[in-house]
């Protein structure tokens, strides 16, 4: 839990380089705002580039339950603002973390 507190606190930071370096690096990330799925380090690390430009994500984490097969999910907070500070979404999503060797091997965002 305080492994993905840290990678929260990281993205909202926007210091990619923590987050990006606490994930396996064949990690699997889902491309929510784009739709579809990301493989590898690199490739999430250019999803967030284009995310950022275009929009102003912030994401607060509020429970932590483990799941019954052993992943790690996570009731967020989550406010996405335009670039001049415009609210675009406010609500709370889901997301579930699949953990390997201490690292994020996979995640996934239910809504």
């Amino acid at each position: 839990m305080e492994l993905l507190r840290a990678l929260y606190a990281a993205f909202n930071a926007r210091d990619v380089d923590a987050v990006i370096a606490a994930l396996q690096p064949d990690v699997d990330w889902p491309n929510a705002w784009e739709g579809g799925r990301l493989h590898g380090r690199d490739a999430v690390r250019d999803y967030w580039a284009r995310q950022f430009a275009e929009i102003d994500p912030h994401v607060e984490p509020r429970a932590f339950t483990t799941t019954e097969d052993g992943r790690v999910a996570v009731e967020v907070h989550q406010v996405v603002r335009s670039p001049a500070g415009e609210v675009l979404a406010d609500g709370t999503v889901t997301h579930v973390y699949t953990l390997r060797g201490g690292l994020v091997e996979r995640m996934d965002v239910v809504h």
